[in-house]
């Protein structure tokens, strides 16, 4: 079935949004304003799914995606999709989040965009298969799909990484190494993993893989780093488990050290192969400014660092003069956090301890001035905003990657104890459908 319509919207999601008589069509790969010939390829019970089969009249935002793959790789999602395109959509949707969840419709500030809308990932996780002939296959998968879409190059990586990808591509294909990603068989290489230090240069390589047996690793490791002056470690994380999961909890040094050098803010930070870090780290900085505004009408005092990580963001608020207690659910991460206060000589005013935030946070919101949070995409559970709602900080700075989560929290938060001063989304994720959100929450 076919049908000419109006794309008038897209969807939380990057699909475009259209009508055809009371069903909604959803059609990957169009833009608001244009007119197209749909293909509808499934109806459900209220809407159908479409794909694009003729564009009639393209919208003035609509460009050549920078990637040859951008029509079959499901990394990114809106390569179709001018800069100013995306920045309004992202801006309107933290704006119809709020309206639509929490009924909110407090003013949101520009978003802050992205300088460089390409080649800013600072890390990369990227599958791994062979083909029976033995040739391997690298890339992202397809969308929907669990088939790997083959590529020598990224133009959303940091151009440091990317250019590693072929050659690291050649040396894994003529090493005859085991590739069994899905542990189907007896097991192999899974990922391949790169990360870089934006603002030092230096790279950390990780290969995945389910088990060790990996003859010659060593060797080849330490001609890896001999050709590659910038890269200062090789790893092996061990991830034997059959399921999604990117990374195991075992990660060997094969050559150099386990973790690259990030200068963050001023500040030294060690990141490992499994640390999470977030990928643009330019975008990251422009936080801390924004965090120590919201601070900066407050005499220094306690801030409770929920979800805490590294340290990221309150070591940065340390350095300012404030105390900071972060709470981390991952161990090696707390570690790491406590390694980075000792480094730069902060660890008088930085504490950390690994613990589930819901257990730990309600006793110390009994001495906290500002409670800032960062929580993984689906936000806050019932147990911390109950606790949060019981011992209200004076201060709540919320820091979202998912406009839908933050807007359900915030309309718990303010039907109650708090009032919206400000919200700022910011790109950390051009070319996707992603966008981050701070919230600055005052008690009322």
């Amino acid at each position: 079935m076919k049908a000419e319509v109006q794309v008038t919207g897209l969807s939380h999601d990057g699909q475009g949004v259209a009508r055809l008589g009371s069903h909604v069509l959803f059609i990957n790969g169009a833009l608001p304003g244009e007119s197209i010939r749909a293909r509808l390829t499934y109806k459900a019970k209220r809407h159908w799914i479409a794909e694009m089969e003729e564009l009639l009249q393209a919208s003035s935002d609509r460009q050549k995606p920078p990637c040859i793959l951008a029509d079959n790789c499901g990394g990114c999602s809106l390569q179709h999709f001018s800069d100013a395109g995306q920045g309004h959509w992202k801006q309107q949707k933290v704006v119809d989040a709020l309206e639509r969840i929490a009924h909110l419709n407090h003013p949101v500030n520009p978003l802050l965009s992205c300088e460089h809308s390409l080649g800013y990932r600072n890390r990369a996780i990227i599958p791994l298969e062979r083909l029976e002939d033995g040739r391997l296959k690298a890339g992202y998968y397809r969308p929907g799909s669990h088939q790997i879409v083959n590529m020598n190059h990224c133009p959303v990586l940091d151009p440091r990484i990317d250019a590693l990808i072929e050659p690291l591509k050649a040396d894994l294909e003529a090493s005859e190494w085991p590739v069994d990603r899905d542990c189907k068989e007896s097991g192999g290489l899974r990922h391949l993993a790169l990360r870089v230090g934006v603002n030092t240069g230096e790279v950390l390589l990780t290969l995945v893989s389910s088990h060790h047996h990996l003859d010659g690793l060593a060797l080849q490791a330490a001609h890896w780093m001999a050709r590659w002056p910038q890269l200062v470690g090789v790893c092996l994380n061990l991830q034997p488990k059959p399921s999604n999961v990117l990374m195991g909890e075992e990660t060997r040094v094969i050559a150099g050290r386990s973790w690259l050098l990030e200068q963050f803010c001023g500040l030294d930070l060690r990141i490992a192969a499994d640390t999470f870090f977030q990928v643009n780290t330019p975008q990251a900085e422009r936080v801390v400014p924004l965090l120590l505004e919201a601070l900066a009408s407050l005499p220094p005092g306690v801030m409770v660092d929920g979800y805490c990580g590294i340290g990221t963001y309150s070591l940065p608020v340390a350095a300012s003069g404030w105390q900071v207690h972060g709470i981390e659910l991952s161990s090696e991460a707390v570690k790491q956090a406590k390694a980075n206060a000792e480094a730069n000589n902060l660890s008088h005013l930085a504490t950390y301890e690994a613990g589930v935030v819901s257990r730990c946070l309600p006793e110390h919101l009994i001495h906290c001035d500002v409670l800032f949070l960062d929580p993984p995409r689906k936000g806050l559970d019932s147990f911390v905003v109950d606790a949060i709602l019981a011992q209200p900080p004076q201060t709540l700075i919320y820091l979202s990657c998912d406009p839908a989560t933050l807007a359900r929290d915030l309309g718990q938060f303010t039907a109650s104890a708090y009032r919206i001063e400000q919200i700022q989304p910011i790109d950390f994720f051009p070319q996707t459908i992603h966008v981050e959100t701070l919230a600055v929450l005052r008690r009322n």
